[in-house]
C-alpha cells in the first residue's frame, strides 16, 4: 500500500520500509528546538533523568532559540535566559540565538528557516505547539512537551504514532484580496479546533503551490488551531530554492505515493473563498470580514510567526500607504531579518517602516513573539484592559494577548490593515 509524505518520513526515521497510520515507532531526530518558556523545564528534566554531568546526545542538532518573555523588566523571564546561557556554556552548543546579542533571532519559527534548521524529509521537533510551521519545507515537524524533549535530548529519538492525513486541495490561483491566514482560518471554520485532532494536514492543489514559501509557512503553522499533529506542502522549486539559499547540508525530500490512503480528502475553489475573519473567542468561530464590517477596534496588531514575516508586512503596507490609522497599531517584525527588510523594502519610493511610521502605527524595536502570549505587563503591544483587537496572530482565545476581558479578532494582514485605517473590522477589498 501506498504512502503519504508524512508515513514516509517517519518511516525513513524509524529504519523501516513503510509505517501506516496507528503504527508506534521510535523516530530518529534531525533537530531539536526549544527557546525561553520551555527550555529551563525541558533542560531541568534532562538533567534529573540523564544526570548533572550528561551531554546532549549531538550538539550540532540542539536549537536554542529565545523569543517569547524577553524584552521586559520581569525578573522571572530573565532567569530563564539565563538558565539558558549556563546550559549553552556546559554543553558547548553552536546554535544558540542569544538575545542582546549579534546573534540574536526573534521567533523561533522564522528564525529556525533563515538559519537553515529547515529541511526536506527531516524530522523536527520543538517544545512550542507552532513548531508545525516548518511543515511548509515538506518535512515533519511537530510540538512536544518538556518531557519528550528531554528524553530527545538525552537520546535523540522519540517515541511517535504515526498519524491518519487529511489532504486539502485548493483549486485556482489566490484572488488578489485573499491571503494564506483566509486560506487556513476558512479550513478551521470548516472543520473546528478538534477537526484534524492527532493527523496530519497536508496542503496541495496550484492555490497552494503557487503561493511563497512565507506563505505556506502560514498555513501550516496553524494547523495546531485544528488540532493536528503536523502540516506538510509538496517539495518543489520554490522550497528547493529557499532551503538551498539557507543551508548546503543534503536532504531528501518526499512525495505521496500515487496510491497514498488518505483519512479524508477536501477540496476548496480559492475563488468561492473570503476574506475571513475569527471571532472572539475561537480560530473556528468565523465569519467574513464583510459579516464582521463596523465591529469596532482599539487596537490593530501584525505580527507574530503566523503574520510577522517580510511579505505579511509588504501586504499591510500596500494597504496602509497614503493612510492614517484609527485603530492603535503595532507593528511587530518576527525576526531581526524581517526588522532589516522593514527598513530597507521599499515600495513606492518609501521602506515599509516609513509606511508605517507615515500611517501612524508604532514598530517595536525589538524582534520577539511580544503580545502573541500575552506576557508580562510591560510586554509591547500586551492588552493591559478590556480592549478590542484585530490581529494577524494565530490565537484569540480569553487571554491569550493579556488581559482575559479583552477580544481579539484573527485576520490576514491585508484585513488587519484595512480594519485599523477604519477603526472598525473592514474587508480589505474597499481598499485593493
Amino acid at each position: 500500500m501506498g504512502m503519504t509524505m508524512t508515513e514516509k518520513v517517519l518511516a525513513r526515521h524509524a529504519g523501516r520500509t513503510s509505517a501506516a497510520p496507528g503504527d508506534n515507532i521510535w523516530v530518529d531526530v534531525d533537530i531539536l528546538m526549544t527557546h525561553d518558556v520551555c527550555g529551563p523545564g525541558t533542560i531541568g528534566i534532562f538533567r534529573k533523568q540523564f544526570g548533572p554531568t550528561a551531554k546532549v546526545w549531538d550538539r550540532e542538532k540542539v536549537v536554542i532559540i529565545p523569543d517569547h518573555y524577553i524584552f521586559t523588566n520581569d525578573q522571572h523571564a530573565h532567569r530563564n535566559i539565563d538558565v539558558l546561557r549556563t546550559f549553552v556554556k556546559e554543553q558547548d552548543l553552536p546554535y544558540y540565538y542569544d538575545v542582546g546579542t549579534d546573534k540574536y533571532k526573534g521567533v523561533c519559527h522564522i528564525a529556525l528557516p533563515e538559519e537553515g534548521h529547515t529541511r526536506p524529509g527531516e524530522v523536527l521537533f520543538g517544545t512550542d505547539s507552532h513548531t508545525c510551521t516548518a511543515g511548509a519545507f515538506g518535512e515533519f515537524a511537530t510540538g512536544i512537551g518538556n518531557t519528550d524533549a528531554a528524553l530527545i535530548m538525552g537520546i535523540g529519538k522519540l517515541w511517535v504514532k504515526v498519524p491518519e492525513t487529511m489532504r486539502f486541495e485548493f483549486e485556482g490561483p489566490l484572488p488578489p484580496y485573499l491571503m494564506a491566514k483566509d486560506l487556513i482560518l476558512h479550513i478551521i471554520g470548516d472543520i473546528g479546533v478538534d477537526g484534524a485532532t492527532y493527523r496530519a494536514m497536508e496542503f496541495a492543489g496550484d492555490g497552494v503551490m503557487s503561493l511563497s514559501i512565507e506563505e505556506r509557512m502560514t498555513l501550516c503553522n496553524m494547523v495546531i488551531e485544528a488540532g493536528g499533529k503536523n502540516g506538510i506542502i509538496p517539495t518543489d522549486a520554490v522550497t528547493e530554492a529557499f532551503v538551498k539559499s539557507k543551508t548546503a547540508k543534503p536532504y531528501q525530500p518526499v512525495a505521496d505515493d500515487q496510491d497514498a490512503r488518505f483519512h479524508s480528502v477536501r477540496r476548496y475553489k480559492t475563488a468561492d473563498i473570503q476574506p475571513t475573519v475569527a471571532k472572539p473567542h475561537s480560530p473556528d468561530n468565523c465569519g467574513t470580514a464583510r459579516e464582521c464590517t463596523g465591529t469596532k477596534l482599539d487596537r490593530a496588531y501584525i505580527g507574530s510567526c503566523t503574520g510577522g514575516k517580510l511579505n505579511d508586512f509588504m501586504a499591510a503596507a500596500k494597504i496602509l500607504k497614503g493612510h492614517q490609522v484609527l485603530a492603535d497599531t503595532y507593528i511587530v517584525p518576527a525576526t531581526t531579518e524581517v526588522a532589516k527588510g522593514l527598513a530597507t523594502t521599499m515600495l513606492d519610493g518609501q521602506t515599509l517602516a516609513e509606511i508605517f511610521q507615515n500611517a501612524g502605527a508604532k514598530i517595536s524595536q525589538g524582534a520577539s513573539c511580544a503580545a502573541c502570549l500575552g506576557g508580562p505587563s510591560d510586554t509591547f503591544g500586551r492588552l493591559n484592559k478590556s480592549e478590542v483587537c484585530i490581529s494577524t496572530t494565530n490565537r484569540n482565545f480569553p487571554g491569550r494577548m493579556g488581559s482575559k476581558t479583552a477580544q481579539v479578532y484573527l485576520a490576514s494582514p491585508y484585513t488587519v490593515a484595512a480594519s485599523a485605517i477604519r477603526g472598525e473590522i473592514t474587508d480589505p477589498r474597499e481598499f485593493l
